[in-house]
């Protein structure tokens, strides 16, 4: 499959929780929203790596797959506490 036509499929499979965090207004939709994205963006940016034969976008690719959602987790937990008080 070239490179372009997997980019274009990927790029509209990234529009899909962009629009489901655009309609709710449940805070805890948009984060998995979020979370999804940064996903799946990350996947792009290694898809985009071994295309191009450079490691060091796909060093920063794993790093936001495995590094970028903790901060989100830390933020939802962070709510689920505030909302017990």
């Amino acid at each position: 499959m070239d490179l372009n036509v997997l980019m274009m499929i990927m790029i509209l499979a990234l529009l899909i929780p962009i629009y489901e965090g655009w309609r709710n207004d449940d805070i805890w939709k948009k984060m998995l929203a979020f979370g999804s994205i940064a996903t799946k963006t990350s996947i792009m940016i290694l898809v985009v790596s071994i295309g191009r034969d450079d490691w060091m976008i796909g060093i920063v690719g794993v790093i936001i797959l495995s590094v970028g959602n903790a901060g989100l987790m830390l933020l939802a937990h962070l709510l689920k506490r505030m909302n017990e008080i």
